[in-house]
């Protein structure tokens, strides 16, 4: 039915042999451990630096290179979507406040 590489299937079965023992590792050991003091703290910034390190060069960035331009509605978005967090703290009003003025940005004035 498929004809398939044998070597193409070792490498998928050999990359979820792996991918299992890795994320079952925590469970498989018979005593309980805990992460170090500085590996814990340096986690508790790890989620805010992946958001930054995905949407701060969505912002600034097209087709590889530094926007141009102040004519950028991702900017203005950004912005007021910042805005809108730093005054009600609220992230769906985040997002809501971004879009509406993404939006009309992007779809009249064609930024």
């Amino acid at each position: 039915m498929f004809d398939v590489d044998p070597w193409t299937l070792l490498t998928i079965v050999l990359l979820g042999g792996i991918t299992v023992i890795t994320r079952c590792f925590f469970f498989m050991s018979g005593k309980p451990w805990s992460l170090p003091n500085w590996a814990q703290r340096g986690l508790q910034y790890a989620p805010i630096a992946a958001l930054a390190a995905v949407v701060v060069p969505e912002i600034v960035m097209t087709h590889g290179a530094l926007i141009g331009t102040w004519k950028d509605a991702r900017v203005f978005a950004a912005a007021a979507g910042m805005a809108w967090f730093f005054w009600r703290r609220g992230v769906l009003g985040t997002i809501v406040c971004g879009m509406a003025v993404y939006l009309p940005l992007r779809l009249a004035l064609g930024w």
